[in-house]
């Protein structure tokens, strides 16, 4: 169902955790931080409750390997074929049990140039736990979803099993990657979607020129299903400076503005060994023949009265002979259940130090305010002089004013889908690649040669926002790298919220305490908290070394029994994102959550489900320099004790609600950071409270 990018994830959530360095630096190359151990063979690094999907793991080669997936309680030992005898890895190695986990969904280090990358849907009904057999270097990455429950979903959540393969249809179409897979004009499917095209030829661009490719206005709306270039091979290079400008239905900013190159997800045209593609993505591809370069998107791209797609020159060379095909399907979807696409280019000049490069702002994007969608991916240079080492940054997402991240990764070319720096190799997939950029400066042809670039495209494991993004990336381990970035970040939405909040608690408060109804009779007094989010380095060193991120201070309470409280809502929600700001000094918080009418009766408690959050700023540090070295179980205790952590209560407890009572009763997990180790202080925190519900964006073109 690809051709559903566009669709708004109403209800879904998103995201990404690691065993990121939680000091904010590049311990390891962000390996091995583990939440706890349960012995030396199980080093846990994801512990979710509540319903949901893994829909993406990405491990450096075999290490960890086996993998505990327990689903809903049930142990499945995920491996590859090289964990046997990891110091003599296999050729050729592929994941375990091989029917389960199939190519291209799941993919080795032999493909991939340093990565064990795994995409095959893990579905979970109540709970699911991730752990590492080994630690040795025990670094890697996952995104899951979670949904409201009553989410018009496209099949139920069905507990995964080990055994069962992924679809046939699935498997195939992705195996297609790099081929022309949008319905076309004069077969069975193209007719039965309404597929018609146009077509023509741009006989010249010149270096200063903008030249219209294409000016539709429309009586129905429709969407762009393929857009295709191509250009004579000897014009490539300067072809792929060029911009690519589109505009959705007469709006004041262009939505896709992106050099050529990196829109099609390279960072130049520059073919060095003769490849016949240089990207063989599945919604981007650039191809050579013995003449022509081809370059084609099918990334659907919905629009409602016009699209004008335009050819920007880059100053440099007039290009001729610019071949160019677009496909369009009739739209009957309502505007404001989906995303225009759009495709933001960024170039950062040099990098500040200790700040992350913002690659995506929404509140400034096209006007700025507030947007529903998703981000689906980045296209991006990380050097333009051979220089590998700017790879140890982290990409760090933020959704809708969240002051923790909803995504944090272990480097940018974990991101990237490789591993290791690729070997300086490069490689393409139909999700991740790096398709350009020398070993070295030493092995450089020239200038060109020397750009390095990376893409990741996220489907299955798109990230939804209801108000905003923040999509941010480090620029080295901490964030000290000088290297040129440029970026082009793919995302869906329109500008209309489809989350948005409705009330907020600030526990400790009085004022606001009384307001809501607060009760927490074990609770403590109100206390002081002076500490920092997670979000990168606090200071830089060196000259002129100054602080980034000063700590602050905020006030809260714990309890080791129960809190209610009163939100306000909006009554024509569907469902509502609680998001609680805590001291994650307290490890593995876990509460039952329960929810009745705010009516002035007596409460008529309904469950709401298992909030959980493992771990807390205090971890365990494994990576022994062997192979196959003793687990080790190194403690270390970060200095950034706030967090923002979201809970989902079902729609059918929440719609048509002005307010909702809510009760939190905490349920401890008496769980020692590893076997022998003291259980620390439980509790849970409460510094805030807000309440976001979801809501149907109020957009229409032109509205």
């Amino acid at each position: 169902m690809w051709e559903q990018w566009p669709t708004q994830r109403i209800g879904a959530r998103a995201y990404m955790r690691s065993t990121y360095d939680r000091s904010g630096g590049n311990e390891g190359a962000d390996a091995s931080h583990f939440l706890y151990q349960m012995a030396d063979d199980f080093n846990v690094t994801l512990d979710v409750a509540g319903p949901g999907v893994l829909y993406f793991a990405r491990y450096n080669h075999w290490h960890g390997s086996p993998w505990h997936y327990v689903v809903d309680g049930s142990d499945h030992l995920l491996a590859e074929t090289s964990t046997p005898d990891p110091t003599r890895p296999v050729d050729g190695s592929v994941f375990v049990p091989t029917a389960a986990l199939p190519s291209p969904l799941a993919v080795t280090w032999s493909t991939t140039m340093g990565a064990d990358l795994m995409w095959v849907p893990i579905a979970f009904g109540k709970s699911f736990q991730m752990a590492y057999t080994r630690t040795h270097y025990g670094t890697g990455y996952y995104i899951y979803d979670q949904y409201v429950a009553g989410a018009p979903l496209s099949q139920p959540i069905r507990a995964w099993d080990a055994a069962t393969p992924p679809g046939a249809d699935v498997l195939a179409l992705i195996g297609r990657s790099g081929t022309d897979i949008a319905p076309q004009p004069g077969t069975p499917d193209g007719e039965r979607a309404g597929i018609y095209a146009r077509e023509g030829v741009l006989s010249a661009v010149g270096p200063e020129e903008t030249a219209v490719l294409l000016d539709t206005q429309v009586e129905h709306p429709a969407t762009l299903r393929a857009l295709e270039l191509s250009v004579p091979r000897a014009a490539a290079i300067e072809f792929g400076r060029m911009r690519l400008r589109v505009t959705w239905d007469g709006l004041p900013h262009p939505s896709i503005d992106a050099p050529i190159c990196l829109f099609f997800g390279s960072g130049t045209l520059y073919n060095r060994d003769n490849r016949e593609y240089l990207v063989k993505a599945f919604p981007v591809n650039i191809r050579f023949d013995a003449e022509r370069v081809h370059l084609a998107c099918y990334f659907p791209m919905p629009f409602f009265r016009s699209a004008r797609i335009e050819l920007l020159g880059a100053g440099g060379a007039e290009v001729r002979e610019i071949r160019w095909t677009a496909r369009f399907q009739p739209l009957r979807e309502a505007p404001n259940r989906l995303g225009y696409f759009h495709a933001s280019y960024r170039d950062h000049g040099v990098p500040e130090p200790g700040r992350d490069l913002v690659l995506l702002d929404t509140r400034q994007a096209e006007g700025g305010g507030d947007w529903s969608g998703s981000f689906v991916g980045t296209s991006f240079i990380f050097s333009d002089r051979a220089d590998l080492v700017t790879l140890e940054g982290d990409p760090r997402f933020f959704f809708d004013d969240s002051q923790s991240p909803q995504g944090q990764g272990t480097g940018t070319e974990e991101w990237g889908g490789g591993g290791d720096y690729w070997g300086g190799r490069n490689m393409t997939l139909p999700f991740a690649g790096h398709p350009v950029g020398a070993r070295d400066p030493a092995s450089a042809m020239n200038a060109e040669d020397r750009i390095e670039s990376a893409y990741r495209f996220l489907l299955a494991d798109m990230m939804p926002f209801g108000k905003n993004a923040l999509i941010c990336l480090e620029h080295g381990g901490t964030d000290e790298s000088a290297e040129h970035y440029r970026s082009v970040t793919f995302w869906y939405g329109i500008p209309s919220p489809s989350l948005i909040r409705t009330d907020r608690l600030r526990v400790g408060d009085p004022s606001d305490e009384r307001a809501h109804g607060y009760a927490s009779p074990e609770a403590s007094a109100p206390y002081e908290i002076t500490s920092r989010y997670e979000l990168g380095v606090d200071h830089v060193a060196g000259p002129g070394s100054r602080v980034v991120f000063p700590a602050e201070a905020d006030t809260g309470r714990k309890t080791t029994g129960t809190s209610e409280f009163t939100l306000r809502l909006d009554p024509s929600n569907l469902g509502v994102l609680l998001r609680r700001k805590l001291d994650y000094g307290f490890p593995n918080q876990r509460a039952e959550v329960s929810v009745s009418a705010d009516d002035g009766r007596a409460p008529d408690w309904m469950p709401a489900g298992t909030w959980y959050l493992a771990g807390s700023n205090t971890c365990v540090y494994s990576n022994p320099k062997e192979e196959l070295g003793a687990t080790q179980h190194v403690v270390q205790t970060s200095n950034r004790r706030f967090r923002d952590d979201e809970f989902l209560v079902p729609r059918a407890l929440t719609e048509g609600r002005a307010s909702i009572r809510v009760r939190i009763r905490f349920t401890p997990v008496r769980i020692p950071l590893f076997p022998g180790n003291p259980v620390p202080e439980l509790a849970w925190s409460e510094i805030r409270y807000d309440a976001f519900c979801f809501v149907m964006p109020d957009w229409r073109p032109g509205h």
